[in-house]
């Protein structure tokens, strides 16, 4: 899914409606989501703007590779975060309390996953796969530790290694 079709998916309309909002067609908008063509950013205001939104640019370095890595395997934790949050939930939590116990200078990044474990879903997952410099560091002492089987993590990193050509 790109950032076009998140975005409508987010805002609840159709490609239909939001061409018509933004004042193209509707195959362009196909043509957006499936990257055979790129909107201009004048495009990209009018789409926000025709949906009340504003666009905010940040600059931020690039991934290194362990961020990558990392956030492969959270992106299979988001999905069990869909399927079974009040379990992982409680699992992330039971983990939040121990890490606390155990390394007590860390302080302040558990205070930040225990507000962001309070999140509903989409805002938690939001935040867990946001590519942002204090995400990444978030994602470093993560509580999800446990959600993902042995098995799991090994076709993920498996995954990884062939895409990234490790």
């Amino acid at each position: 899914m790109n950032f076009l079709s998140e975005l409508r998916a987010k805002t609840g309309v159709t490609q239909q409606a939001l061409a018509k909002l933004a004042g193209t067609s509707q195959p362009t908008i196909a043509q957006y989501e499936s990257g055979a063509k790129s909107p201009s950013l004048n495009t990209m205001k009018k789409i926000a703007s025709s949906l009340g939104l504003d666009i905010i640019f940040s600059f931020t370095p690039h991934l290194t590779r362990e961020d990558l890595r990392s956030l492969a395997y959270h992106r299979a934790i988001t999905e069990k975060l869909k399927n079974d949050p009040k379990s992982v939930r409680k699992i992330a939590r039971k983990n939040l309390k121990k890490m606390r116990m155990n390394n007590p200078g860390a302080k302040h990044l558990f205070d930040r996953w225990q507000t962001w474990l309070g999140l509903p879903n989409d805002e938690l997952i939001a935040l867990i796969l946001h590519p942002d410099e204090i995400q990444r560091d978030m994602r470093q002492v993560t509580p999800f530790a446990g959600i993902l089987t042995p098995k799991e993590r090994v076709n993920i990193l498996s995954k990884f290694r062939k895409e990234y050509r490790e």
